[in-house]
This record gives C-alpha cells, sequence and structure tokens, in this order.
C-alpha cells in the first residue's frame, strides 16, 4: 500500500513558521491526514540539500539531462554514468535523478541491475510525465508545479530498500509499525502555493520503494520484480506531480488514467499501482460471492443479527459462541442496535469467541483462555513467510500478520474482524502477544488441495486444522472446540444443554450442535455438520438464523 509524505528538508525564505507535515493514505477510502511526532525522523533528503551530494558525471538524453548522485553513509554507490562532453547551444533543463541502495538490502546483482536501469528509467518517466502535464488538462490535480520549463533543473531521488527501513519510515511519519510498496516524500508543502525552489531548481522530493514488498506484489500480479518498481515509480512521480485519488472519485479516475497513459507510453509492462489494488479487491469479492462448496462465502450479517434482534425481544436469551472476537461482534451487532450495555453483547457480557479458546462469563469477566502450541505458531509464520500465503493470528482482540495482502484486509472489510497489525519479522509477532488461532488465506482450491493436506499432518498432534469456510484454514489448540466451551460457559451460568438451542454452520459448530438439545445447521453449511444436526434450517441467504428463532425458539 503506498503512502504520500509531504516535507521540507530545507528552510524556506519565510518568516513565518511552517505547517506541520501531512501524510495521506493511497488506498483509504476516505482520505487521511496525520502530524508526524515531535521527535522527527533522522530521514536525510536524497536530493542535493542532504548527504547525497557527491556528483557522478552526466549523460546527455534527448533534450533532459540528469545528474546521478553516489550515496554516503551507509549506502552503497551505484556504477557511475560515462561524462556527457558535448555542450547545446539551446539550454537544456537538467533533470538530477539520484538512485540510492539501502545498505539492509542484499548484495543482489538483480537489485544493482535494477539500480542501472532505473538511471534512465526514472529521467524517462520525468520527461513523459512533465510532457503530459504541459499537453493535458486536468480538473482535480494540485497545480502548484505547473510550467517545469520555468526551472534550469528539477531534483528527484529515488530509494530501493528493504522492509524494515520503510517500515521505520512509516512508524514515525504515519504511527503505523508496518512495512508498505512506496513513499513518496514530496517537497511541497501544504498551504503554500510553491514547491521549494533553490536557484531556479525545482526539488520535486524523494521516492522510497520496498523492493521486498514490491517482490511479493510482482509475483501476485504475474510480472517481474522490474515491473513493479516501475509501476510504483510511476505511483509515486504522479503523486509528487500533484495528482492525488483520495480527495474524490473523479480524483481517482483520473489518475488512474493517467497511470495507465504513462506506462504505456514507456512500454512498460503491468497495470497501474491504483487499478492493479481496485481488481485485486473485486476479484477477492467476487471469490467470496461466487465460490464453489458447501458454505457461505459472504454470510449476510445483517439478516442474521435481524434473527437475533427477534429472538432478543421476545425474551428469548441470545449468547454469542463464534469464531469471531469479540470486538468483530460487537461491530455487527451495532448494525441493530444489539450492542451495548442493554443488548445481545457488550464487554460485560457472556460470550465464547475464537472457536471457544476465550470464554467470558458474567460481567465479561473471562473464565477461560487457551493458547496456540508456541512451535505451531512458529511453523505458521516460516510457512506463510516463504510461500507468501495471508495468515492472521489472533490474539484476545487484536489480530496480527506478516504483509499487507487483500484477502488480509477483507477479514477487516468484509468480516468485520480487528484490523490487522503488520508485524516486521516473524519474531516480533511472536512476542507480540499470546496466540490463540491462527488462519491462513487463500483460494478454496489451494486450501483444499494443499493447506488442509499440508498441516492436518504438520500439526502433529499438536493443533487441530477446522475450517468455516472455504477459503479460510484454521489452526487451533488440540483438544478445543466451540462445544466443549459452550458447555463451560453454561455450567458457569448454571444452564442445562437441555434449555439450549444450537445454530450453526461450519465445521467448528459440530460439537455445539451435538451439545444442544436442539441443533439446527443451515442448508448452505458443510456436509459434516448437517449430519449431526437435528434440523436442517433456511441458508444464509435465506434469513436461516431469523428462521429457526421464529420455528423452534417461541
Amino acid at each position: 500500500m503506498a503512502r504520500a509524505i509531504s516535507r521540507a528538508t530545507t528552510p524556506l525564505p519565510f518568516s513565518t513558521s511552517l505547517p506541520p507535515a501531512a501524510l495521506s493514505s493511497f488506498y483509504s477510502p476516505s482520505s487521511l491526514s496525520f502530524t508526524p511526532k515531535p521527535n522527527n525522523f533522522n530521514f536525510p533528503s536524497l536530493t542535493r540539500t542532504g548527504f547525497f551530494n557527491k556528483k557522478f558525471k552526466t549523460l546527455s538524453q534527448h533534450n533532459y539531462r540528469y545528474t546521478v548522485r553516489a550515496s554516503q553513509r551507509g549506502y552503497r554507490k551505484v556504477r557511475r554514468l560515462t561524462a556527457a562532453t558535448r555542450r547545446r547551444k539551446e539550454k537544456d533543463l537538467e533533470l538530477s535523478v539520484s538512485i540510492c541502495i539501502e545498505e539492509g538490502l542484499p548484495n543482489d546483482p538483480e537489485i544493482l541491475s535494477i539500480a542501472e536501469l532505473l538511471r534512465l528509467n526514472v529521467a524517462m518517466a520525468m520527461k513523459v510525465a512533465f510532457d503530459s502535464l504541459k499537453s493535458s488538462t486536468f480538473k482535480t490535480r494540485d497545480e502548484a508545479i505547473s510550467d517545469v520549463g520555468g526551472f534550469d533543473s528539477i531534483e528527484l531521488s529515488v530509494m530501493l530498500c528493504n522492509d524494515e527501513f520503510i517500515r521505520k519510515l512509516n512508524l514515525e511519519w504515519r504511527d503505523e509499525d508496518h512495512a508498505t510498496d512506496v513513499l513518496s516524500m514530496s517537497q511541497h508543502m501544504p498551504g503554500l502555493d510553491l514547491p521549494i525552489v533553490s536557484e531556479r531548481s525545482l526539488m520535486l522530493g524523494d521516492i522510497v520503494i520496498s523492493v521486498e514488498t514490491a517482490a511479493r506484489q510482482a509475483e501476485e500480479r504475474g510480472h517481474t520484480l522490474i515491473d513493479e518498481i516501475r509501476v510504483l515509480l510511476v505511483h509515486g512521480l504522479l503523486h509528487l506531480l500533484g495528482f492525488d485519488h483520495e480527495i474524490s472519485d473523479e480524483a481517482e479516475v483520473e489518475m488512474e488514467k493517467e497511470e495507465g497513459n504513462l506506462l504505456e507510453s514507456l512500454g512498460w509492462k503491468g497495470k497501474g499501482l491504483i487499478q492493479s489494488a481496485c481488481d485485486a479487491e473485486t476479484n477477492m469479492n467476487h471469490h467470496m460471492e461466487n465460490s464453489d462448496g458447501n458454505f457461505t462465502q459472504k454470510p449476510n450479517l445483517l439478516d442474521q443479527c435481524k434473527g437475533i434482534e427477534r429472538g432478543f425481544v421476545k425474551g428469548v436469551k441470545v449468547v454469542i459462541a463464534t469464531g469471531k472476537a469479540r470486538p468483530a461482534v460487537i461491530d455487527i451487532l451495532k448494525a441493530v442496535d444489539l450492542a451495548g450495555k442493554d443488548g445481545v453483547i457488550s464487554e460485560t457480557s457472556p460470550g465464547v469467541f475464537l472457536q471457544g479458546l476465550i470464554v467470558y462469563g458474567r460481567q465479561g469477566r473471562e473464565i477461560f483462555r487457551c493458547n496456540l502450541d508456541l512451535s505451531v505458531c512458529r511453523e505458521a509464520c516460516l510457512y506463510s513467510w516463504e510461500h507468501k500465503v495471508p495468515l492472521i493470528a489472533f490474539s484476545n482482540d487484536r489480530c496480527l500478520t506478516l504483509f499487507e495482502h487483500p484477502l488480509v484486509d477483507s477479514l477487516h472489510t468484509i468480516y468485520h474482524e480487528p484490523k490487522a497489525e503488520i508485524m516486521p519479522s516473524v519474531e516480533h509477532l511472536l512476542s507480540a502477544a499470546d496466540i490463540q488461532k491462527m488462519i491462513f488465506l487463500d483460494t478454496a482450491e489451494r486450501v483444499v488441495t494443499t493447506l488442509r493436506p499440508y498441516w492436518s499432518e504438520a500439526t502433529g498432534g499438536r493443533a487441530n486444522v477446522v475450517q468455516a469456510v472455504p477459503d479460510m484454514l484454521e489452526i487451533v489448540p488440540l483438544g478445543t472446540s466451540k462445544g466443549s466451551s459452550v458447555k463451560m460457559l453454561l455450567d458457569h451460568l448454571g444452564v442445562t444443554p437441555k434449555e439450549i438451542m444450537a445454530i450453526g454452520d461450519g465445521e467448528n459448530d459440530i460439537e455445539m450442535l451435538e451439545l444442544a438439545s436442539l441443533g439446527v445447521a443451515l442448508s448452505n453449511g458443510s456436509e459434516k455438520t448437517k449430519a449431526v444436526a437435528n434440523v436442517i434450517g433456511a441458508s444464509n441467504d435465506e434469513n436461516g438464523v431469523a428462521d429457526a428463532i421464529y420455528r423452534y425458539a417461541f
């Protein structure tokens, strides 16, 4: 997920104080702005005013000339350019481009080769983008940078780094402790009508790209690493030139179109970053709604809430037993005003959560918790990282993961689980908190053919493997279930199984349905679940929960 940061690295010739730096998330549905923490991050500007000030010789190209600067203080140098010895009668616009490789990256020939290509690619992209600004009219672009021909030189830097480096930068400026793909460090200051200019030189800004994140995205999108880095470069450059798709739908369309135009004009492969993100979300939603199998992919949660509301109003005592975390259930039931002190669920009500791994009794006090074997957690994290399969670790009211992915986002946006916190490493994740369960997210086919067979064997009697929906594989502690935790809660509340009805559709509901005097399996449920039920009810799409409560509880 890309980010843009506006900041200055040199004082402006004004006596007034400068406004705080601002940052907006490229892919959030709404514009977000942040003020950096008081202790400014010690990130040197890559432009000529910063530490990176040893020039290479220049190379002439068309009517543009660019300079590549070597790196200092912990950054590796990129091989020098040959010099252009011929002077032109016509004054050139000098494009001063700095390419740096952060020392945390491995000494990989592919990375060095990409850095060499970028020396040419960045200048080409700048030229095409500038030409487009002159020849096109944009309705939503910030026009603080308009006529680049009015400058003698334009400075831009590009840094290739690892996830750890960009994570620290992301943390400092956004208070988000996770890696991202690209950060655009704009030299344009909010509230001022001009960019930073020194001696007729436009300091455009810095683009920081995580090679590790770019590599993962390249694999997901089916193209090479250099293709993905070029896509990120174009996106970051357009943001520095005043495009921001967050301000409106029209702005998003305009920036997405310009990304495509630049990539096509440059002859570079791949879709624009905005289009790729939209395609990934569309494909994920399509899969959630149309995947084959005997599960409900995207439960109609509001309809289920209405069924609970009907029972609650009629005096039926409703206790939630779910694989979700408690905050997710509270969020869902708010939609029908059933969350809170007088509702079905609150911080002080009893309930069974995370497949029975956390149980709350009277006054919402925790009466049971079971954690997943640490060795299983470690193996699952390493598998996720090595095979790039998204993994969510549930820890009480938190969700933790190792990298960004549309399926990870879907757990929050579709299933209302807490937004996943991205941990910088396996060790960070394991040490963050005790883990109750883990979920792998993949296609339904890969879960059935690859993940489930592998982890059923790999857990080796240390954990159980269950499924609630086809594109998720859950790993839970051995010997635990919703059923056993519901029994524990009933004993705590002084209620017998003969007094309850249970409704479910997933494999994780089997023990609970067996325990209850009346077990109702929804028709969309798994065959194993329906096999143990007393009654097969309507499907989720047919308001099965509401129908079951109406038929059997009143």
